[in-house]
């Protein structure tokens, strides 16, 4: 996977997408994207309880998502078991490719589950003087609020920092998909290495 779109901002009509790009999508419904989907699954940290993950998680099998970007997950230690069991049991329904997104380094544990992970997740002004301390290279970085003539040199420096896939859009995570079916800002994509 070269490049995640996460769902508050869908790419701009000049970016060019290849079939390695891959689009969350917020809710299950009609897709607006001829791309891969991933489906968004919302873990509020680690507080949504389990049974209601997994009716979204069969509500995006049903929906035919080729995998999901479980949004706001947990970061520490605790929150490892709810996250293996709701990735082994997307596994089980066929829903094999999963983006953890707590926004932060994890705890080493989560490396285990054999799934990608952003390790960032934040506004421009926050990765400009970003360390970087706990990330490896290949985790995603989502990076937002980025002004128009700068997409390009946020990209250049998503890579490098290493970023194996992420997004940086001049959109705030707050624009969520009501208008335009979707759409909210524009993007570039980070296109460093692939898996």
């Amino acid at each position: 996977m070269k490049t995640l779109f996460p769902p508050y901002a869908q790419p701009s009509p000049e970016l060019a997408l290849d079939a390695d790009t891959w689009v969350v999508q917020e809710r299950p419904g009609p897709r607006r994207s001829t791309h891969q989907v991933l489906g968004k699954v919302d873990l509020d940290w680690g507080g949504r309880s389990l049974a209601d993950v997994l009716a979204d998680v069969d509500a995006w099998r049903e929906d035919g998502a080729e995998g999901l970007f479980l949004d706001r997950a947990p970061a520490g230690s605790g929150g490892v078991g709810p996250v293996a069991l709701t990735v082994r049991l997307a596994a089980r329904r066929g829903l094999h490719r999963v983006v953890l997104n707590p926004g932060v380094p994890t705890h080493p544990l989560y490396r285990e589950l054999g799934v990608r992970i952003c390790t960032f997740d934040g506004p421009w002004s926050a990765y400009q003087g970003w360390a970087g301390d706990g990330v490896r290279p290949g985790d995603g970085h989502l990076v937002h609020g980025v002004p128009t003539p700068l997409l390009t040199a946020a990209r250049r420096l998503m890579g490098r920092r290493g970023a194996g896939f992420g997004l940086a859009t001049d959109a705030s995570p707050a624009l969520s998909a009501v208008a335009a079916g979707g759409a909210a800002g524009s993007a570039d994509s980070c296109r460093t290495s692939g898996s």
